[in-house]
């Protein structure tokens, strides 16, 4: 066992390791070269990055000039990349070297581009070419560059945090950009975080989620900053999940559900192997989590696991701990501290405790945002003050929030509204399936009809009357599937998030009709 003095305090991802000073000084001299390409407060300068140290120090250096950091999603195929690169109008973008191989001819011209050498822990989880992984024709290498420039001492910028991009399920992604917070707002905001990813000073924090993503981006970013530990993971392994949290010690954790399925499918031989011990506080969201997932996390870790609900836009609106979960299965939490929601019916007006609406919430306390260069789409969610995310759900008596589904996902059937993600949390309980999809699709006789995608686990072949039986034992007659097929490979991001719109839309094109 690894004693407590002999523990490595720093940024981790794979077999390298950087000193916190060592992140410091490389931080500080790329503020000092971005400085010197002209960046300054209020510009953009795009990262894409997987999941890397290099990652965090050039996030650091950006926020130190008052100019924002702008994760990209490195699945985004070239014209996407092209397409955020030209909204933010970036001075400067600085990606894994593969990743900018393929941008090749859809840069601007005048675009400053550093290449990070893409690191062995990467090569090793993806299918790269080697020939990839030095900078490409035309970009400059951050490492060669590096040693060139001055440190940043100038003096300390308002910190913006960074501008997270939404995922684009419905079109261009709109950038997040939040304004520069008060004084009292960023205490505030720091309060809130605090007690949502439960960081402490010296915490050591595991980060297995994509820092392309909001949540796992703001934890990773503070978690790099408290003087103990922060691990990365270049992707989510879970024995090696499992591994990194035994032998580093990690006691803190932003995971979201899909991780817990994974976990909990490994054999119980592999599970009995890690002590999990050290754990103190594990923070998860960005996906329903299913209520008996929830529960079997529990009695293995102990009461350490919280949820939150909230989005990009509006923070963390509701929060719940372990015991939450356990007394009340399927709920999100109480209303956070400074948050409030509103539960709007199809007329616009409050629904009640108990009734399921479109959530709207507000936190008076967070500075406030809008779409970078779209302003007009910020009123379109926006309604007296409180926005939405296009959840529904509802409050019961006890002041318990829980959310049914995405409002674009509900499914209405015979004039029944149909929640899908009750539909998959049935699924994914049943043996044998490793992931799943429930979505209308157009029917003759009742408007819409429920579709089902099942994946099965690697070298398993699942019945589909057997999984008709099955979730007949828990679901009602009219939320078992019409339609029930067998895929591979289902279009779910890093994050947790399906794009349900790729499954769906080519039966409703096909039907000559857009929803």
């Amino acid at each position: 066992m690894t004693s407590a003095s002999s523990l490595f305090n720093g940024i981790i991802s794979g077999d390298r390791r950087r000193s916190h000073s060592e992140v410091a000084a490389r931080s500080a001299r790329i503020a000092g070269g971005l400085q010197k390409l002209g960046v300054k407060a209020g510009d953009c300068v795009c990262i894409l990055m997987r999941n890397d140290i290099s990652f965090i120090e050039a996030a650091y250096a950006v926020m130190t000039l008052g100019a924002y950091a702008v994760p990209v999603n490195w699945h985004f195929k070239p014209e996407e990349v092209a397409y955020i690169l030209q909204d933010t109008a970036t001075r400067v973008l600085i990606g894994h070297a593969d990743l900018l191989h393929p941008l090749e001819g859809n840069l601007t011209p005048g675009l400053t581009v550093l290449s990070v050498p893409t690191p062995p822990e990467i090569l090793a989880n993806y299918r790269i070419d080697p020939a990839h992984c030095t900078a490409p024709r035309g970009a400059i290498d951050l490492d060669a560059w590096l040693v060139e420039q001055a440190p940043y001492d100038g003096p300390m910028q308002p910190q913006p945090q960074n501008m997270i991009y939404t995922s684009g399920t419905t079109g261009h992604p709109k950038g997040v950009k939040r304004y520069a917070p008060t004084p009292e707002q960023a205490a505030s905001s720091e309060r809130m975080r605090a007690m949502i990813y439960g960081l402490k000073p010296n915490a050591r924090a595991l980060c297995p989620g994509p820092l392309y993503h909001s949540a796992p981006n703001s934890f990773g970013l503070r978690a790099g900053k408290l003087g103990g530990v922060l691990a990365l993971m270049p992707r989510f392994d879970p024995e090696e999940f499992l591994r990194l949290v035994q032998d580093e010690k990690i006691d803190t954790i932003f995971m979201v559900p899909t991780m817990f399925i994974r976990l909990m499918k490994l054999p119980q031989s592999v599970r009995d192997k890690y002590h999990m011990s050290s754990l103190r506080h594990i923070i998860h969201a960005a996906a329903p989590c299913p209520a008996d997932v929830k529960r079997a996390m529990i009695d293995w870790w102990g009461p350490v696991i919280h949820e939150f609900y909230g989005s990009t836009e509006s923070g963390a609106v509701t929060f719940a701990n372990s015991e939450d979960a356990l007394k009340k299965p399927g709920t999100v939490g109480k209303i956070s501290p400074g948050a409030e929601l509103r539960f709007i019916g199809e007329d616009g007006k409050e629904l009640p405790q108990g009734e399921i609406g479109e959530i709207y919430s507000r936190i008076a306390g967070n500075p406030d945002f809008t779409y970078h260069n779209k302003p007009e789409k910020r009123s379109e969610i926006d309604r007296e003050g409180f926005i939405t995310s296009g959840d529904v759900g509802y409050i019961d008596a006890e002041g318990y929030v829980f959310i049914c589904d995405r409002k674009r996902d509900m499914v209405i059937s015979g004039g029944v509204n149909i929640y899908p993600a009750e539909i998959e949390a049935a699924m994914l309980a049943i043996p044998g399936v490793h992931d799943c999809a429930v979505f209308g699709i157009p029917d003759e006789e009742f408007g819409e009809a429920l579709m089902a995608v099942v994946e099965p686990q690697p070298d398993i072949t699942l019945d589909i009357a057997s999984i008709r039986a099955q979730l007949g034992k828990v679901l009602a007659g009219y939320k078992i599937p019409k339609h029930i097929e067998t895929g591979s490979n289902l279009p779910r991001e890093d994050s947790g998030k399906i794009f349900k719109r790729r499954l769906r839309d080519p039966y409703w094109t096909k039907a000559g009709r857009q929803i």
